[in-house]
């Protein structure tokens, strides 16, 4: 992130404008709608820039830019708009050795700041950048942002805005606000509000304060959520949701770090992550953890990658909860398999190549494999092995003495769904080999069978 998005309230802050042409003219337009006092320096002004000359906070110098107005002024911020391009590198400089913040329009190299493209909805400003990459881009999502928040939001943050001390006042704990906030904006007080009922959203919004148990509602809650194989767009809306709400988080190793961010940022995050032979935090302290947040009124969320019921111990965790009486929801995830095989192009089922498939670990215990080889060996059947790049030689060397024709294809898919994915395909008997030569990166999902002769047909995904 180049450049931080920070809202500043400009009506406490003198700009300097430097310019009297079109492009002036845009910056004049943002300034006065933020209320800044500014200042305009130019040979000359355009018609338009001319008709605000009576403006209170608007101050005309009909001059050429010279430094020393940096010197007899106290200007926060400095706007290079004119169409001198030497001119506005020396501006920049001049700003730049008074530690002055300046703009240079389409400059984004010698900018301090940059403007974004706006949508405004009352109180309510979203601003989209490209960092100055390209601001068609940005004034485009932000179009696509007009679509998607109706004016009405305006009134909807004005209305909360009136009540917020109402609210604050009525609950002991800070958190019960925030609780009370996050319902009511997820109920029919919105769309009443959008559809121009306000009164009926007063009355609604009164009733729901009235009603409002802070006893029960501050009791806690773990929210098991599947973060599916690595692609933040494979989340449920669901999942979203709940990520935004929890105060605690506890993520293990899988969960990709472009996940992890969409997590509420003042949640408090705790690596529970587990490798092979190096569990940070075991499974049974980690259920542990889980009650213990809980019981101190916490919404925890329990990240885990791909799905929580698919080799991923979700079972074990809401068993210790509802052991310790404690509400829980699950939401389901993508799990591995099938992410990291869609995106490698390789269908688990099929009709003309398998009409099953099985799920197994390749986790070692005490360095054996101890699996019903025999079933897995079955016609037109898909395997995938979760957690089996350690464990390859094995699982080969098995499928093919209990019957798996050698020459069965298979593949490995390294970091599946993710711009770090990697898809190595082999035969069985050849795979060990290849694993050892290209030293794959966990995770990995093992896939054999027929369907891997679809791969370079059906491949669509491009990583990095």
């Amino acid at each position: 992130m180049r450049y931080f998005p920070l809202n500043i309230e400009l009506c406490k802050k003198s700009v300097l404008l430097i310019g009297g042409g079109e492009v002036a003219e845009r910056k004049l337009d943002l300034l006065m709608k933020a209320e800044a006092k500014v200042t305009l320096i130019a040979p000359s002004f355009t018609d338009y820039l001319l008709s605000f000359r009576e403006i209170k906070n608007l101050d005309f110098i009909d001059s050429e830019y010279t430094v020393s107005i940096l010197d007899k002024h106290n200007f926060s911020f400095v706007i290079a708009a004119t169409n001198d391009e030497k001119l506005n590198t020396q501006i920049a400089s001049d700003a730049n050795e008074r530690n002055i913040l300046v703009n240079v329009v389409d400059r984004p190299e010698i900018c301090d700041f940059i403007f974004p493209s706006i949508l405004e909805r009352g109180p309510v400003t979203v601003s989209v950048s490209t960092g100055g990459a390209s601001p068609v881009l940005a004034r485009m999502l932000r179009t696509k942002l007009e679509t998607l928040i109706p004016g009405g939001y305006g009134k909807l943050a004005k209305i909360v805005s009136e009540n917020r001390i109402k609210v604050r006042k009525k609950f002991k704990n800070f958190k019960s606000n925030r609780i009370f906030w996050e319902e009511i904006l997820n109920s029919k007080f919105v769309d009443l509000i959008l559809s121009g009922q306000e009164n009926d959203a007063l009355n609604y919004l009164n009733t729901e304060i009235n009603n409002f148990d802070e006893t029960k509602k501050g009791e806690g809650e773990v929210y098991l959520v599947g973060a599916g194989p690595g692609d933040p767009d494979l989340l449920t809306f669901r999942a979203l949701r709940l990520m935004q709400q929890a105060d605690i988080v506890l993520y293990d190793r899988l969960v990709h770090p472009n996940i992890r961010e969409l997590v509420r940022r003042d949640a408090q995050k705790i690596y529970v992550g587990k490798e092979r032979d190096h569990h940070v935090v075991r499974q049974d302290e980690i259920n542990q953890l889980l009650v213990k947040y809980a019981k101190e009124g916490n919404r925890v969320l329990r990240l885990k990658g791909g799905d929580p019921f698919i080799f991923g111990r979700g079972g074990e965790e809401i068993e210790t909860l509802v052991d310790e009486n404690i509400t829980f929801q699950v939401v389901p995830g993508i799990t591995s398999a099938s992410g990291c095989s869609a995106y490698s192009g390789i269908p688990l089922t099929h009709r003309d190549y398998a009409q099953s498939c099985i799920f197994v670990t390749g986790h070692l215990k005490d360095g054996e494999l101890v699996l019903n080889w025999e079933k897995l060996i079955q016609p037109n059947q898909t395997i995938v092995f979760y957690m089996g790049l350690v464990s390859i030689k094995i699982i080969c060397q098995e499928l093919i003495k209990h019957g798996l024709d050698k020459n069965t294809l298979s593949a490995i898919v390294q970091q599946g769904t993710t711009q770090n994915q990697k898809v190595f395909t082999s035969t069985v008997e050849k795979m060990p080999e290849l694993v050892e030569k290209e030293r794959p990166k966990p995770p990995t999902i093992f896939i054999i069978g027929n369907v891997v002769n679809l791969r370079d047909k059906l491949n669509w995904f491009s990583a990095n």
